[in-house]
């Protein structure tokens, strides 16, 4: 295949591997845009995202606008370099009309869901957070709607059931690589024809916030909780309160719906040999595993009843 003219937009680490794939297959990528750099960590020392490390590594040229909207810079820029197809993954900024209309072949995006369930910002987090058997990645043809364009190629993946969605993150950046080479080739040689979406089976990904991590007991089932604690992994991960007290909630199984004897209520904390079982909706329990509670370090929860004072009606809530 002839090598193409593109832009790539991207900025985490998800992007990566499909910078680095359309290196390998020989494509001139005349610029990449990422987002600015961020203050990071403790010392919030100033860090450039994952993608321009990258791409300044293999030599190639960067800019990073605060906007790109309204921005006639920027707009002139690309104009300039009159790329054959800008493609996005995972750039977090949303691509104007006049983006939009500037490659002959379009703006292609990867997407890490099976379009057209889980639009938006967190398609693997509530993939796994919804209990979803199957995922995988889809490339598409962005317009001015939310991942509403049309579906160029797709593939599947399976979901484990003890998968957590930062697993899946790399899978799926890995498997949505050569995807993305297969598209623009595809593309190029007017082998693939665009597919609408069917808009009326299209569910919502929105990004994540604190309060997602927040368990409900007494509405969400133990299998519905420990699916959303796999989905939220590593943030907002799950959390609930004990007396007043923030408990993270580090690791957790579904446990045996029989309890003989045991505490009705939802987030009631029943203690059986050294295991701490909570009680849910539909008559389930969760085994919490590994817990920390607030100004208190990580430990197991065995190590926290021994040394704990639980009152016999202790509920988290």
């Amino acid at each position: 295949m002839a090598a193409l003219k593109l832009v790539f937009c991207g900025t985490p680490r998800f992007a990566v591997p499909t910078l680095e794939a359309l290196l390998g297959a020989g494509h001139d990528i005349a610029l990449v845009v990422s987002q600015p750099d961020k203050p990071v960590g403790r010392e919030q020392q100033l860090t450039a995202p994952p993608v321009k490390q990258t791409a300044l590594a293999a030599g190639l040229a960067v800019t990073q606008p605060d906007k790109i909207r309204n921005n006639v810079e920027f707009r002139s820029q690309l104009d300039a370099i009159a790329p054959d197809a800008i493609v996005v993954v995972a750039y977090g900024r949303i691509i104007p009309p006049w983006m939009l209309a500037l490659p002959r072949l379009g703006c292609i995006n990867l997407h890490a869901s099976l379009l057209p369930k889980y639009r938006g910002a967190a398609p693997i987090q509530w993939a796994v957070a919804c209990g979803e058997t199957v995922t995988g990645n889809t490339t598409m043809l962005l317009e001015e709607g939310l991942d509403t364009g049309p579906i160029l190629l797709q593939q599947t993946m399976p979901i484990a059931p003890e998968q957590t969605a930062a697993d899946l993150f790399d899978a799926l950046a890995q498997a949505g690589a050569p995807l993305m080479v297969e598209t623009l080739g595809g593309l190029a040689h007017g082998i693939i024809t665009p597919i609408a979406q069917d808009h009326s089976l299209a569910t919502l990904a929105p990004l994540l916030n604190r309060e997602d991590g927040r368990m409900d007991f007494a509405a969400r089932a133990a299998k519905e909780l420990k699916d959303r604690w796999r989905g939220f992994q590593p943030w907002p991960g799950a959390f609930a309160s004990l007396d007043g007290k923030k408990l993270i909630v580090h690791r957790l199984e579904v446990a045996d719906a029989a309890r003989a004897g045991a505490p009705i209520g939802p987030g009631l904390i029943s203690v059986e040999d050294h295991r701490m079982l909570v009680s849910c909706a539909r008559g389930t329990w969760l085994e919490l595993i590994e817990i920390q509670l607030e100004g208190k370090k990580r430990m197991s929860a065995a190590d926290f009843l021994r040394g704990a004072q639980l009152a016999p009606d202790a509920q988290l809530g």
